[in-house]
């Protein structure tokens, strides 16, 4: 009897297991979620349809604060400590001759100096002020390119072009359009930067470290 129960065990096991095996298997998917129209994160390779998302800085406000961080943000992503593929330094990328326009000599102390970076931003802006003070009260208000030009706007393109480049294309009324390395233009500059309140930066005149 024993080696009978013996025997038998396996059959029955395979027996009851046959009611299972040969069924499929398969899972419902809840209605509320499946995916019934395509969406963006289905194609991330599809470049051109993400080529207008892009990482945006926090929102600061609309004052100087929120102006040189946000300038900082496009700039190095408001890294202190980085160099780009044209040699520009920091956290507002300037460059070596910029730096010799306002006392600052020495790149590599430069990029090692946080709070000298922010006083360099800050003069330089000052100074970029003073330099367009005219163009600002003249074309404040103007659309150039699809664009209304304000004087945060035209501080901005003067960080990007140097002011120079800035009273060309004012005076220009958007015909002397200029880019940087990267392609990045002065309307560009004018439209991401309009409105901020920079009435706190005093204009002067050839101001230094």
């Amino acid at each position: 009897m024993r080696r009978w129960i013996l025997a038998s065990c396996p059959l029955i096991v395979m027996f009851i297991l046959s009611g299972y095996g040969f069924k499929p298997f398969t899972v419902k998917v809840p209605e509320q979620l499946k995916v019934k129209n395509p969406i963006m994160v289905s194609f991330p390779q599809d470049e051109a349809l993400l080529s207008n998302y892009q990482i945006a800085p926090p929102f600061l406000g609309s004052q100087f604060i929120g102006f040189k961080e946000a300038l900082a943000f496009k700039e190095s992503q408001g890294n202190y400590f980085v160099t780009n593929t044209f040699g520009y330094l920091g956290k507002y990328q300037f460059g070596l001759s910029t730096l010799e326009l306002v006392g600052v000599y020495d790149g590599n102390q430069f990029l090692s100096n946080p709070v000298l970076q922010e006083k360099v931003f800050h003069i330089n802006t000052s100074r970029n002020k003073w330099i367009l003070r005219k163009d600002i009260k003249r074309y404040v208000g103007v659309r150039m390119n699809g664009v209304e030009v304000t004087e945060s706007g035209i501080l901005a393109a003067a960080h990007l072009a140097g002011a120079g480049n800035v009273k060309l294309y004012l005076r220009s009324h958007g015909r002397m359009e200029i880019s940087d390395g990267y392609g990045t233009s002065i309307s560009n500059y004018m439209k991401k930067f309009s409105g901020y309140d920079v009435s706190m930066i005093e204009a002067k005149r050839n101001p230094r470290i």
